[in-house]
């Protein structure tokens, strides 16, 4: 009987990552042409996947390097496609937007600058980076039911807690990867 890492089971993680990278320009597109309802499955498809990817990986160590990177990439293309449009449309805050994208280039420089410093990087996402994550997604969800005039409410107190988790979560990152990084430069 093959084990966890030998299964032939063991890529279906990092092919549902992909697969949300591969719905991250249909989502787009629908998006721009106001074509919600089916924007909103995309998106839930999306959301309930990037939990099952983490799931499975995780409960039967099917973790991998290259997933935990295709999981980072799918997350940020997915949050940043829908944010950036839906803010350019007027349908959400362009303050917000420009928060969500602004901790992911953060991110993603750092992650940069750490890999032509410093080496390989293994992204190990904080529980408050998952938390942050979450919140965009289902803020998205909330803006594109109401879009599709269901009664969601979509307030300002819930785009400001979006903001908030982002802001902490950005900081926590680097935070954390600063201090990585000195204890490598240290030796420590």
């Amino acid at each position: 009987m093959p084990t966890a890492s030998h299964s032939p089971w063991r890529h279906l993680p990092n092919a549902i990552s992909m697969l949300r990278v591969a719905l991250v320009l249909p989502i787009g597109w629908l998006l721009l042409h106001r074509n919600w309802s089916v924007a909103l499955a995309l998106v839930a498809v999306a959301g309930v996947s990037d939990g099952l990817d983490g799931f499975l990986a995780r409960h039967y160590g099917w973790q991998s390097r290259l997933g935990g990177m295709l999981d980072a990439i799918a997350d940020k293309l997915l949050l940043i496609c829908c944010f950036v449009i839906l803010a350019w449309l007027g349908e959400v805050p362009i303050w917000l937007a420009a928060i969500v994208c602004g901790r992911d280039l953060v991110i993603a420089l750092g992650a940069l600058s750490w890999r032509l410093l410093i080496g390989r990087i293994d992204p190990h996402p904080s529980l408050l980076s998952k938390a942050c994550t979450l919140m965009q997604i289902v803020y998205l969800l909330a803006v594109l039911l109401a879009l599709i005039r269901w009664p969601v409410p979509v307030s300002w107190p819930f785009a400001w807690a979006v903001a908030v988790l982002c802001v902490a979560s950005g900081l926590d990152y680097v935070i954390r990867w600063s201090r990585r990084a000195w204890r490598v430069g240290h030796g420590v």
